[in-house]
């Protein structure tokens, strides 16, 4: 016997549970399924990090208070691949949470605004008469697939992955800090660039901490992937013994991004929506979601459409952005050169903060301030 629903929602992460939050919001009266393979609470391999955008999504989600029971991290410290240091107060302050509990309160959060969530494991999908078909049985006028960067549903529905060349692989785990260290450290490494280490402190004496590469970086290595990640991750961080260690992909985010095919919309990971120069991808998850939920109630004719057109409003020019930075960053002398200067001025480091952890954009000026220490560094190693 097939279930009929407005909108079903694949994945019950941060993208999966803000699609269904927000059809909920917008139309109560809407049948809104949240599934996932998984019960929750339950753990994600992931940094952990929730920039103050993300905050803003919670809000326009009705939660705004999900997180306040964590302790806000104030500053950020980067260290580039040729050791150019920026220390600073961001100008809004980013949270870090284990996903076992900021994915199960979201969950939650989904129940009380009156979606079924329930767990299931999709394998099939058929269209048929302006509508999707779940493993024979699920019916809903839009699916949205947010089942991550190994998505299922974005198989099913012949949109290809992102390809390895595009895909960073990390690693992640937990070491005891200080219970006061307030600041998320950022520790980059030239050998096989892009890579970067992070330490990021929960609050509760404890820290994300994990290192991540290029996935053709890691192949080139010729070495087990266990033994590169492990190994460079205690090198640059000796300090803080991991424990939990645990991998995952990211599917690094292009220019355009192919949102969705049919009456099936992609968000968060398996969108491949993740920061292609930081990682990050909670932000992205969370406002394509919403978007998706959007599109998904108010133009039920033809959501693939509408959840396009406010991609590109809310995260156009944006991805264009990071998508050229990113090529830019190739070279560890440009980063080094962004480091430079943001030590030099709080409005750089402001921007970088902007663009690598929200929807920031780069005005002329400060990129040609960039550049021009970048030819700068150039010309003196000559």
């Amino acid at each position: 016997m097939e279930e009929s629903w407005d909108v079903i929602v694949v994945g019950a992460g941060p993208a999966g549970a803000a699609a269904a939050i927000r059809a909920k919001q917008l139309r109560p009266r809407a049948r809104v399924l949240l599934t996932d393979k998984a019960d929750f609470p339950r753990d994600k391999a992931c940094g952990d990090g929730i920039a103050a955008h993300g905050r803003d999504e919670l809000a326009l989600l009705g939660v705004p208070g999900l997180i306040d029971d964590h302790r806000p991290v104030r500053r950020l410290a980067v260290v580039s691949p040729g050791g150019a240091r920026v220390a600073a107060t961001v100008a809004r302050p980013n949270h870090v949470v284990p996903r076992m509990v900021f994915d199960a309160r979201l969950v939650a959060a989904a129940r009380a605004q009156g979606v079924e969530v329930r767990r299931h494991r999709v394998r099939e999908l058929a269209a048929q008469s302006g509508r999707v078909l779940l493993d024979g049985r699920l019916d809903a006028g839009t699916v949205v697939a947010a089942d991550g960067a190994n998505s299922v549903v974005r198989r099913l529905i012949g949109v290809p992955p992102t390809p390895a060349r595009h895909t960073a692989i990390a690693v992640r785990g937990y070491a005891d800090v200080p219970a006061d260290d307030d600041t998320q450290f950022i520790a980059m490494q030239r050998d096989g660039w892009p890579a970067y280490a992070w330490s990021f402190p929960v609050g509760d004496g404890t820290a994300n901490v994990g290192f991540g590469m290029m996935l053709p970086r890691l192949h080139a290595t010729g070495r087990p992937g266990r033994e590169v990640l492990h190994g460079r991750l205690a090198e640059l961080l000796p300090h803080l013994p991991a424990r939990n260690l645990r991998a995952h992909h990211l599917p690094l985010s292009p220019g355009r991004p192919r949102p969705g095919a049919g009456r099936v919309l992609l968000a968060g990971d398996a969108a491949g929506l993740v920061n292609p120069l930081t990682g990050e991808g909670i932000y992205y998850a969370l406002l394509s979601g919403r978007l998706a939920g959007e599109a998904a109630v108010e133009a039920a004719a033809n959501p693939l459409a509408a959840y396009r057109r406010k991609l590109a409003q809310a995260l156009g020019r944006h991805l264009r952005t990071t998508d050229l930075l990113s090529r830019a960053a190739q070279s560890p002398g440009f980063i080094d050169a962004a480091i430079a200067t943001a030590a030099r001025r709080k409005e750089v480091f402001d921007l970088l903060v902007e663009v690598g952890l929200g929807a920031g954009t780069v005005p002329a000026p400060l990129a040609l301030a960039v550049a021009r220490r970048w030819l700068w560094n150039g010309l003196r190693r000559r």
